[in-house]
């Protein structure tokens, strides 16, 4: 096994001197004495038998070996830092991980905003965001596998937070047969054309949501499969708003008159399965995305104008 020559300290120490711009400088803002700083950074010169200083005047600059040396060490030393805070942190029991599972109908921009707020304070947690369908998104909140889960439902049992709510229109091409028709579209003529239909992400799908009776159903896995193949001229699809934006700017989806239902609307919430043992970093994402609901609000009244016309 190999075995370090320097330490951790001695490459501290060469940072300060640099960066406070010498060693008398450096002496003060570590506490320590200057001839301590210039013991340890002449050893350390001495240990690897390269010049990293050179003193001209009352400061010290560093050779080109030692910029290439110490822009190395700067990593190796951040490193450190965040390995001991880390420590710290599970320590204090904040999560080494947190796992967000959050239904694909949810609109994203929603959530990046939230994260984008929690990312600064999120002392190194690695994040695992999961998109979820249906019986999937359920599934993260009975099996209790995810540490906040973003779901168009609350199962028995669980207390969730609301957070918008999200219009669902069925669309087609503007070439489709459905789209020629000039009365609003019977439910049983919808059925007699193909339907596209997002994958249910459950191990164990239960088709008890949505619209499903058409009696040709084709599967994708997410939404912008189904926009792709629409814009060919094939099929239907009930779609979240925030998807349709940019087609219906473009024109390249049409959306449905259907008798009886102008759209469909699904309230989110926020839900955390495991509520009695929620961590510190959990509870902080939590809580962030809790503070942009109104701001949600207001961009989702804009949007929907926007549709409407």
């Amino acid at each position: 096994m190999y075995r370090a020559k320097t330490t951790i300290e001695q490459w501290r120490i060469l940072q300060a001197v640099v960066d406070f711009g010498g060693y008398a400088q450096a002496a003060t803002q570590l506490n320590k004495s200057q001839s301590s700083l210039n013991h340890a950074v002449t050893k350390l010169q001495d240990q690897l038998g390269v010049a990293l200083l050179e003193v001209i005047g009352r400061k010290a600059y560093l050779t080109e070996a030692g910029e290439v040396m110490l822009r190395r060490a700067r990593h190796l030393t951040q490193n450190i830092q965040d390995l001991e805070e880390l420590a710290t942190n599970i320590n204090q029991n904040w999560e080494p991980e947190i796992t967000v599972a959050a239904d694909l109908a949810y609109p994203r921009e929603y959530l990046y905003a939230a994260l984008k707020a929690f990312q600064p304070h999120s002392r190194g947690s690695r994040l695992k965001i999961i998109n979820t369908v249906l019986t999937g998104t359920e599934e993260a909140i009975t099996e209790k596998w995810a540490d906040l889960v973003i779901a168009g439902s609350i199962p028995k049992g669980f207390l969730g937070e609301p957070l918008c709510q999200e219009y669902f229109y069925a669309v087609c091409h503007p070439q489709h047969e459905l789209a020629q028709l000039n009365s609003p579209v019977e439910p049983s003529e919808l059925a007699q054309h193909l339907q596209l239909v997002i994958k249910d992400s459950s191990r164990s799908p239960q088709e008890k949501q949505g619209w499903l009776k058409s009696e040709q159903r084709w599967t994708v896995s997410d939404f912008n499969a189904a926009i792709d193949i629409m814009c060919q001229g094939i099929g239907f699809c009930w779609l979240p708003e925030y998807t349709l934006q940019e087609a219906f700017k473009q024109q390249k989806l049409h959306k449905l008159n259907i008798k009886g239902s102008s759209f469909r609307a699904i309230s989110f919430y926020l839900i955390a399965p495991k509520a009695d043992k929620i961590g510190p970093g959990t509870e902080l994402l939590y809580q962030q995305i809790l503070a942009l609901r109104q701001c949600n609000a207001h961009q989702q009244k804009a949007n929907l104008q926007v549709t409407s016309t």
